[in-house]
């Protein structure tokens, strides 16, 4: 019984259980590390292959940092004569994402029924609205904002249109997933019953996505406050346009200032959108 003991100390199993209950073959030590080895070796050729392809070097963080003290020291004092002309344009970048959020919001809803795999059962209907909002989502907002100003020309209503189709693409993909993976059981027992396609979306399926459907939502509006900032830069109004007159016209305590407003405000919304969103999911 005794030797019996000893030889299996001396060899311990080659396979163990797992959580489940199931046997999992042990993976050994040295292997683990020989991986983890190899994939740092990769992971600092494609470093070192980067750098000298992009011609980025340590030498000019140094050199470039030794600047820094020079440029921020044009931002500083901020200019608070500016500080009432940075509100209005705040408050009409916040105008601008509720718009754009509140459309987008719309007309996303059917469009994630429609690329929702387990509702729409039509293979072409379904393949053709993912495609289409893929080419939404593939289109960054700097993009959509130029293109945007080239037809209706500078002015909100450009930045509106290029926050509205930005929102739709996140908005479809993220609701559409959250389709996907709800409890179908419900909404097939409805229609067992009778019960109609918008009936059965409405009892069945409505309750189990609002509170995700109402998170993103909110999340979206953030991103829309951010997004209104950059699209401003090459015209598309709000906030984002007074920001690049500054910066042109060599007003730097002037800029900073409005970064500052900007900065506050959406780590305000951030903070109060995430309240909501944690009371309701």
């Amino acid at each position: 019984m005794l030797t019996k003991q000893k030889s299996q100390a001396s060899n311990p199993p080659k396979i163990k259980k797992d959580k489940d209950g199931r046997y999992t073959p042990m993976v050994s030590p040295w292997r683990v590390k020989g991986r983890l080895f190899a994939i740092a070796i990769i992971i600092i050729a494609l470093l070192f292959y980067s750098s000298i392809e992009t011609e980025v070097s340590f030498g000019d963080l140094a050199e470039g940092f030794t600047n820094t003290f020079q440029v921020m020291g044009k931002f500083f004092p901020p200019e608070t004569g500016i500080l009432a002309t940075t509100m209005d344009r705040l408050i009409e970048t916040i105008h601008m994402a509720i718009i754009s959020t509140t459309f987008a919001t719309i007309f996303v809803i059917p469009l994630s029924l429609l690329a929702a795999q387990n509702i729409t059962t039509n293979k072409w209907v379904y393949n053709g609205v993912r495609f289409f909002l893929n080419i939404l989502r593939t289109v960054p907002d700097i993009v959509l904002a130029v293109i945007f100003v080239g037809i209706f020309g500078i002015g909100v209503f450009s930045g509106i249109i290029a926050l509205f189709i930005f929102s739709m693409g996140i908005l479809a993909k993220l609701i559409s997933e959250t389709i996907e993976a709800v409890d179908m059981e419900p909404i097939q027992a409805m229609r067992a019953s009778g019960a109609g396609v918008i009936q059965s979306i409405y009892f069945g399926l409505v309750p189990q996505v609002l509170p995700q459907f109402t998170s993103f939502t909110l999340y979206v509006f953030e991103i829309n406050i951010r997004a209104s900032v950059v699209i401003g830069l090459v015209g598309a109004g709000g906030i984002g346009l007074l920001l690049n007159q500054q910066i042109q016209f060599y007003s730097y305590p002037s800029a900073m200032m409005i970064i500052i407003v900007i900065f506050l405000v959406v780590v305000v919304i951030e903070y109060i959108s995430t309240k909501i969103r944690e009371a309701i999911v």
